[in-house]
C-alpha cells in the first residue's frame, strides 16, 4: 500500500490527553509528542482515525521543547509527555483541573499543582506475549496500540523496584508456553518484590516448582497467579503512617510514596478539628492509619482483603484511637444520612468513576465537612455538582501530580456547610 501523502500542520495548543491540537478546517486534528505554535509533517494513522495524525518531525520546535530522557519515549505508551518544560508542563496540568471544573459550573479557585512523583513509581504492570518467530517480549503496551515494546529500564520508577524488570522476565518465560497473555503486577514493599501474575490459567505442579525457584533467585517477598499464593519468603508490607500493611495480592495501592504522602497529608488538614471521621472507599487504608493517630475512624470498602489487611495493621499498631473497618458496597448500599449523623467529617476517594451513589446520600446529609480526593477530575466535577446542589460550598481545591509525564491529575477538596 502506498505511503500516505505527508502533510503540514500548525500546533495550537496541548489537549487534555497530552496530544498537540491542530484546528484544520474547523476540525480539531490531534498528534502526539507536539507543542503549541510548532510546525508539525505528519501524516495519517491507518485504521479509522480520521482526526488524529502520526508525527513524523518537527519543522519547527518551540522554545518549550526539551530533550525527552527515556530511549522509549514516543514508542512505549507508558508515557506521553517527556519532550515538555517543567514550568508550561505545570501549568498546563492544573489548567485541566481549573477548564474541567468551569465547564461543569463548579466555580472555585483551584491551588498550584503540587509534585508528587518522589522517587517514582512503586508499581507497574508489565505484559508478556509471544511475538513473531516464537519470541517472548515482556514490556509495556506501545502508544496507541497492543503491541508490547519490550523494556530493560525504565527511568521513572523508585529505585526500590530495582531488579522488577528482571523478575518480571524470569517469571514470564516459564509462563508464556501456555500461550496465554500474561499481567505482571510488580509492587516494591519492605521486604522485597511483590509479583502477581494474571492471565495463566490454572498451573500444573511442575510450573508452580518452576515459579518458586525463579521466587528464590529474585529474592520476591511474595509470588501470587491470580491471587492465589505460589511463594511467600517474607511479608508484603508497606509504611502507612506508623503502621505497616501487608499488601493483598493485587490491592489498590497509590502509585508513589510521595503521593500518597500529599494526598494524605492535604486530608488530614481539610479534616480540620473533626474527632470523629468516615472514610469512604478506604482501601487498605492510607488516610485512614494516618488520621487514627488523633481522631476515631471508621472506614468502609467493598475489598474485603483490603478490610481485612486495614484491620489487622490497625489491631497491631500501638497509640492509635479507636479504628473501625467494614467491607460495605458503597456503590450498591451507600451509607445514608441517617447512618451519617454521628461523623463531623466525611473522606471518600472512589476509583474512577466517582461515587455518584454515595455522594447522593452525602448530600441529603448535615455532615459538617467532607473531604474529597479523586483521580479523575470529570466524574469529581459531576460529583462536586451535586454536593453544591445540595448546600454545600467547595474550596481548598489541590491538583496534585503523582502521575509525572502523562495527562492523568489528582486532587483534594474540601466542601463544608
Amino acid at each position: 500500500m502506498a505511503r500516505a501523502v505527508a502533510e503540514l500542520l500548525t500546533i495550537d495548543h496541548v489537549g487534555h490527553r497530552g496530544d498537540g491540537v491542530a484546528i484544520n478546517a474547523a476540525q480539531s486534528i490531534f498528534v502526539p509528542y507536539t507543542l503549541a505554535g510548532e510546525t508539525v509533517e505528519v501524516e495519517d494513522v491507518p485504521g479509522n482515525h480520521p482526526d488524529r495524525r502520526r508525527l513524523i518531525r518537527v519543522t519547527q520546535q518551540s522554545p518549550e521543547r526539551i530533550a525527552p530522557f527515556c530511549p522509549h519515549f514516543g514508542v512505549c505508551g507508558g508515557c506521553a509527555i517527556q519532550h515538555w518544560n517543567d514550568a508550561p508542563y505545570h501549568a498546563w496540568k492544573r489548567n485541566i483541573v481549573v477548564e474541567t471544573l468551569a465547564q461543569a459550573k463548579v466555580a472555585t479557585d483551584v491551588a498550584p499543582l503540587l509534585d508528587a512523583h518522589g522517587a517514582g513509581r512503586r508499581r507497574i504492570t508489565l505484559h508478556g506475549r509471544m511475538g513473531t518467530h516464537e519470541v517472548l517480549k515482556v514490556g509495556f503496551a506501545a502508544a496507541g496500540s497492543h503491541d508490547i515494546i519490550p523494556v530493560d529500564r525504565c527511568p521513572i520508577l523508585d529505585p526500590a523496584l530495582d531488579g522488577a524488570l528482571e523478575a518480571a522476565w524470569a517469571t514470564a518465560e516459564p509462563l508464556i508456553a501456555i500461550g496465554r497473555p500474561l499481567d505482571i503486577q510488580v509492587t516494591a514493599t519492605l521486604n522485597g518484590l511483590d509479583i502477581d501474575v494474571r492471565g495463566s490459567g490454572a498451573l500444573p505442579t511442575s510450573l508452580i516448582t518452576t515459579l518458586s525457584r525463579v521466587a528464590e533467585k529474585h529474592r520476591l517477598a511474595r509470588l501470587t497467579r491470580h491471587g492465589e499464593l505460589v511463594l511467600q519468603r517474607g511479608s508484603p508490607e508497606v509504611a502507612i503512617g506508623k503502621a505497616k500493611v501487608v499488601l493483598p495480592p493485587g490491592s489498590f495501592l497509590q502509585a508513589t510514596v510521595k503521593g500518597e504522602e500529599t494526598l494524605a497529608a492535604l486530608v488530614r488538614e481539610r479534616c480540620g478539628r473533626a474527632k470523629h471521621v468516615a472514610d469512604l472507599f478506604c482501601g487498605v487504608g492510607p488516610f485512614a492509619l494516618r488520621l487514627a493517630e488523633k481522631v476515631r475512624i471508621a472506614a468502609f470498602d467493598n475489598d474485603a482483603g483490603a478490610i481485612a489487611a486495614l484491620q489487622k495493621a490497625a489491631q497491631s499498631t500501638l497509640g492509635l484511637k479507636p479504628l473501625k473497618a467494614e467491607a460495605r458496597d458503597l456503590f450498591r448500599r451507600p451509607l445514608m444520612p441517617q447512618e451519617l449523623r454521628d461523623y463531623d467529617a466525611v473522606v471518600f476517594d472512589p476509583p474512577r468513576q466517582g461515587a455518584q451513589a454515595q455522594v447522593t446520600q452525602l448530600a441529603a446529609s448535615k455532615v459538617p465537612v467532607i473531604v474529597a480526593v479523586s483521580c479523575n477530575v470529570a466524574t469529581f466535577a459531576r460529583d462536586a455538582k451535586i454536593l453544591i446542589d445540595g448546600g454545600y460550598k467547595i474550596s481548598a481545591v489541590t491538583p496534585v501530580d503523582q502521575f509525572r509525564h502523562t495527562p492523568h491529575v489528582e486532587l483534594v477538596a474540601r466542601f463544608a456547610r
